[in-house]
């Protein structure tokens, strides 16, 4: 599969979930965007925007791969921080509509790039190397992640079992992003498997929502089967 091909499955994710959002945040008023989300200090109003802007950042990451021009994902750490606490205290329409147009936004931009662009390397906020194809699928497990986060009834396990096969590839991030906090591991989930690391002995089985809830830092494992190592606060 090239990494167009590749890219073009991901954004078909992109759009069930951003379907699946408008569905889960459209009789949102304000009590409920006010209310604590599943993560700590933030209301929902706070995941919304934090998502939102990610949708602004990985397009920029995606104008860097397309122009060549480099375009980091946000200005800096600081920045990004003010513009989430900036958005959450936004009006519950006027919140709304910036979270929908920004999703509109992502996907209006990806849609249009040619297919050589999605094997072009940019840099992440972290600095390390991705792809215009990896782009794609950091805004699917952002989205899928922070779905479960709202408490509107989803949990992870439902979810991926929206994505179907492409549930494999959220999972596959959260492995990525946190190969260097674990030893080597052979992760099994739903038909899926996954290897950290070289000639793993360890096996540590479970759904695959457990296994992205533990890997996110949403649990601490004990859903899973096997010797579950703790994992330092996702960053």
């Amino acid at each position: 599969m090239t990494a167009s091909d590749k890219a073009h499955a991901l954004l078909d994710g992109v759009r069930k979930l951003d379907d699946e959002w408008a569905r889960a945040i459209g009789s949102l008023g304000e009590p409920e965007l006010r209310a604590p989300s599943a993560l700590p200090g933030w209301s929902r109003a706070h995941v919304l925007a934090h998502v939102a802007r990610n949708a602004d950042g990985l397009r920029n990451l995606l104008t860097w791969a397309d122009t060549g021009v480099e375009t980091p994902m946000y200005p800096s750490p600081e920045a990004r921080d003010r513009d989430i606490e900036t958005g959450a205290q936004r009006a519950a329409a006027e919140l709304l509509a910036d979270f929908v147009a920004s999703a509109g936004r992502f996907e209006q931009y990806a849609a249009g790039l040619a297919d050589d662009v999605w094997a072009r390397e940019v840099r992440n906020r972290q600095g390390q190397p991705v792809t215009g194809a990896v782009v794609a699928r950091m805004r699917l497990s952002e989205l899928a992640v922070h779905l479960a986060d709202l408490g509107r009834g989803y949990d992870l396990d439902r979810v991926l079992a929206l994505l179907g096969p492409l549930a494999e590839d959220v999972v596959q991030h959260a492995v990525t992003s946190r190969a260097a906090h674990l030893p080597a591991l052979h992760l099994v989930a739903d038909g899926f498997e996954w290897t950290m690391g070289a000639a793993p002995k360890t096996t540590v089985r479970g759904s695959a929502g457990a296994l992205l809830a533990w890997l996110s830092g949403r649990s601490d494992g004990a859903a899973l089967d096997g010797a579950v190592p703790p994992l330092p606060a996702w960053a």
